[in-house]
Formats: C-alpha cells, sequence, structure tokens
C-alpha cells in the first residue's frame, strides 16, 4: 500500500472549506530568519516576494496582513525551555535588527505584528482574539521556517477553529527534507497545502 493510500483510508487529507473573510500571517520573516548573514536564516528571497504579492491583493481587498516575530528580553532566556535546545535562537533580543520584519515583505504601517516567545504565533499570544475580533474564518499562513514556526502555526491555528491555507512557495526551511515532510503532513491533517497563485486567485473572487 502506498503512502498516499495509508493516508487516504486513514481519512485524512480532505478540503478544507473556505469562508467569506480571510486573513494573512506572515509568520517570522524577520531579517534573523532572512538574512544569511545570520545563523539562524535561510535565503527567503523567493518565498518573500510571493508572500508580499498575496499581502499586496489582500490589503487592496480590505483583508488583515498580520506579521509575526520572535523577540526576547534578555532576562528571559535564562528561564525558557525552548532556549536550551534551540540555543540559536538566544541571538532574537529585542531591539536588534535580527527581530524586525523584512522590509522585502513589503510590510505595511498598519499591518499588526504579534511578538511571541515559542514557535507558534498563537501560543501566548493575542492572536486568536485578534482574528476573531476581525471576524476571520479562514486563515492564510505562510513565512519561515516550514518545519517549525510555520508548522506549530498552522496547528495551533486549526486547533483555535481556523481553516487554515498554506502556500508551499511562501514558506522557507533550512533544508528541503524537514520543508518537504513539513508540508506533507499539514496538508494531510491540518490544512490545504497550496500555492500563491491559487490562493491569490481565490483572494480575488471573495
Amino acid at each position: 500500500m502506498s503512502q498516499a493510500e495509508i493516508y487516504r483510508d486513514a481519512g485524512f487529507g480532505h478540503a478544507v472549506p473556505r469562508g467569506t473573510r480571510p486573513a494573512i500571517v506572515v509568520v517570522d520573516f524577520t531579517y534573523g530568519f532572512t538574512d544569511t548573514r545570520y545563523a539562524t536564516a535561510s535565503d527567503a528571497a523567493s518565498q518573500m516576494a510571493a508572500t508580499r504579492r498575496l499581502t499586496d491583493l489582500a490589503r487592496s481587498r480590505g483583508f488583515p496582513v498580520i506579521y509575526t516575530t520572535i523577540a526576547y528580553h534578555r532576562g528571559e532566556i535564562d528561564a525558557l525551555a525552548w532556549l536550551k535546545k534551540a540555543r540559536g535562537m538566544v541571538a532574537l533580543v529585542e531591539g536588534t535588527r535580527l527581530v524586525e520584519i523584512d522590509a522585502a515583505t513589503g510590510i505595511q504601517p498598519g499591518d499588526a505584528i504579534v511578538t511571541k516567545k515559542g514557535a507558534s504565533a498563537f501560543f501566548g499570544t493575542a492572536l486568536a482574539a485578534m482574528l476573531t475580533g476581525m471576524q476571520v474564518d479562514t486563515l492564510v499562513i505562510a513565512g519561515a521556517t516550514t518545519s517549525g514556526c510555520v508548522r506549530a502555526s498552522v496547528v495551533d491555528a486549526v486547533q483555535s477553529g481556523f481553516n487554515t491555507l498554506v502556500p508551499a512557495d511562501c514558506c522557507a526551511d533550512r533544508a528541503e527534507p524537514p520543508h518537504a515532510a513539513a508540508l506533507y503532513d499539514m496538508g494531510q491533517k491540518y490544512a490545504d497545502v497550496t500555492d500563491s497563485m491559487e490562493i491569490g486567485a481565490w483572494l480575488a473572487s471573495v
């Protein structure tokens, strides 16, 4: 039995319903993850360009665009369990360039920025409350890294009640195997994994 058959027979991979009030969450396209002078980064230029086309379209249609960043106060670094495992993240200190949203994303002054301390954009933040207040029913999640913060955010988005879409060409990672595995897993269990052209066409039609 093939992998696809195993997942199909288990009841996974069904299409996600799409509503009429979408929003885009751009996860951690900060310089610490996009500028390769930093050890935590990968080359995300093409993924940011594809994401920017979606966010520009979303704004033109009046749909919310929200960005996230990981930023730590120096006094909390030694207390957080994740930073004992992922030591590279300790460089993401409040007030440094690493935690600023990359200008190549096309971020605008009216876009919200959510600061987080862990992988998920939802855990310990007001993101779910913001989206609920905006009456969002369908969430598009892009960003970095696919296998880390994007996947964690997608799982929590579904658990928070949002139908979720992931444009694969808008997601960046440090290596291809975890990127591909995360996209496959999300596509089977949590989200529709598609691409920016398909999602852009849908946004334009809403």
